[in-house]
């Protein structure tokens, strides 16, 4: 369970990631954008790692509770996938600055510990996706023709692609519906 100021450190450092880019997410920016002393910030995280693991650790546990409710109710294959993929869209809009630390795994690339926590987040959704799939091609739901794990991909790298596009360009255009018409074109698909 996190304190209510490491809450506050890591709302900060996804605010000034966003805002500032991964270089300018130091200790002494974050001291100054919550107005407390750097080892006061010490005393809650080791490091910047530190900071940056319980962030996306926050992201995983949201995708997790997604997926749970996902996974046990009784839709049907393609309802479950489209209220994924608007769950991870509203979660977006809603923190957009989550873009910019979740879709930046590149810049994690030197610290083994960040790109295997990633790793773990893009598993754990590609294995619930493919979840689903298997179900749904079970019950005929969707098409057998192509292998889930082939699907799993084209959903997430649809879903992908949209969201860093949407962000790099400065959220200049509804996200919630652009993301409405991707799910149409992929409820076609399958």
């Amino acid at each position: 369970m996190q304190t209510k100021r490491q809450i506050q450190i890591i709302e900060k450092s996804i605010e000034l990631i966003a805002s500032k880019g991964i270089q300018g997410f130091t200790i002494k920016n974050l001291s100054k954008a919550i107005g407390i002393s750097e080892p006061a910030i010490y005393r809650h995280f080791k490091n910047k790692t530190e900071i940056l693991i319980s962030i996306l650790n926050n992201f995983k546990e949201m995708s997790e509770l997604i997926s749970v409710i996902v996974v046990h109710n009784d839709d049907t294959a393609i309802e479950k996938i489209e209220f994924m993929f608007s769950k991870m869209i509203e979660i977006f809009i809603e923190q957009p600055t989550f873009v910019s630390v979740i879709f930046s795994e590149e810049i994690f690339k030197n610290q083994e510990i960040l790109i295997h926590k990633i790793v773990e987040i893009l598993n754990l959704h590609q294995e619930n996706i493919e979840k689903i799939i298997e179900i749904g091609q079970d019950k005929n739901e969707i098409r057998t023709d192509i292998d889930k794990s082939s699907l799993a991909l084209i959903f997430m790298g649809s879903l992908r692609l949209l969201v860093k596009r949407w962000d790099l360009n400065n959220q200049n255009f509804n996200l919630k519906q652009e993301g409405e018409k991707l799910i149409n074109s992929i409820k076609l698909i399958i």
